[in-house]
């Protein structure tokens, strides 16, 4: 492994680790086809599908970790929305993990597919005044959040993919958390959803050593970073990123549904 290698997985990690800090999103999205591409194209290495998503899960756990850390004052951390949104994934993930065995590669996809138009719709829907809440005075209805938890667990555990990009427009439009608020508690319950996933991962044996690790440091200094900067920007200006990055995610879902569908 040479120093460009390390230079470009370290840059990937960071960039990704940075927008998860910073958005609450996990970095998956962003991470994922940087690290099958870039390398390639670079002509620094090489990673197959499998070796991707067991670097991703890794990273994602260290960048939300991080980014909860960074969060962990300041009122942003909402306990009891963690607890009942975190509990529901983990549950909702499980039984969308067993029940995808059952169901077409076409379904499980197209089931994604819809709530990634969802997410895109929700993100877009104008949220009113929904920052002028104090964060010590937040107040949402728990059975509804566990609710669409549940729902959006159930989702990412057929599909196989994370979920935050979900959650994320569901705690801004649908139970009324402010944006920074909502950031930081979308790291922490997918750093609960990422802890059984980066646990199958190691399980299997099949883990990248040296890519990991880079990706690692990577995280623990940028998610940190990106989360700081969150805190400062204008949330406005937070919403619109998050909503191109979902809207690119749902472009990208339903190129691979129509590619798999129709090749």
């Amino acid at each position: 492994m040479d120093i460009n290698f390390i230079i470009t997985i370290f840059t990937i990690g960071f960039i990704g680790s940075f927008l998860s800090g910073m958005l609450g999103i996990g970095g998956a999205i962003i991470n994922y086809p940087m690290l099958l591409y870039i390398p390639v194209i670079l002509g620094v290495g090489h990673f197959t599908s499998h070796e991707v998503s067991v670097i991703t899960a890794i990273q994602v756990f260290f960048a939300t970790l991080g980014g909860v850390w960074a969060y962990r004052s300041g009122g942003y951390l909402n306990k009891t929305l963690i607890v009942n949104m975190g509990i529901s994934v983990l549950i909702g993930s499980f039984i969308g993990g067993m029940s995808s065995t059952h169901m077409s590669d076409s379904g499980i996809n197209i089931v994604y597919g819809i709530l990634a138009i969802i997410a895109v719709i929700l993100m877009f829907v104008p949220k009113k005044e929904i920052d002028a809440n104090r964060l010590d005075q937040v107040k949402f209805n728990k059975w509804l959040a566990a609710s669409f938890a549940f729902i959006v667990g159930v989702g990412s555990g057929i599909v196989g993919a994370g979920g935050a990009f979900l959650l994320v427009p569901i705690m801004l439009v649908l139970l009324k958390i402010p944006t920074r608020m909502t950031i930081a508690s979308s790291l922490a319950i997918t750093l609960i959803s990422s802890i059984g996933t980066v646990s199958g991962k190691i399980s299997t044996g099949h883990v990248p050593i040296l890519p990991s690790l880079i990706l690692v440091v990577a995280s623990l200094i940028a998610s940190p970073i990106g989360a700081n900067v969150g805190k400062k920007v204008n949330t406005r200006v937070l919403q619109g990123i998050m909503g191109i990055l979902i809207l690119a995610t749902a472009v990208k879902t339903w190129m691979e549904i129509l590619y798999l569908n129709y090749s």
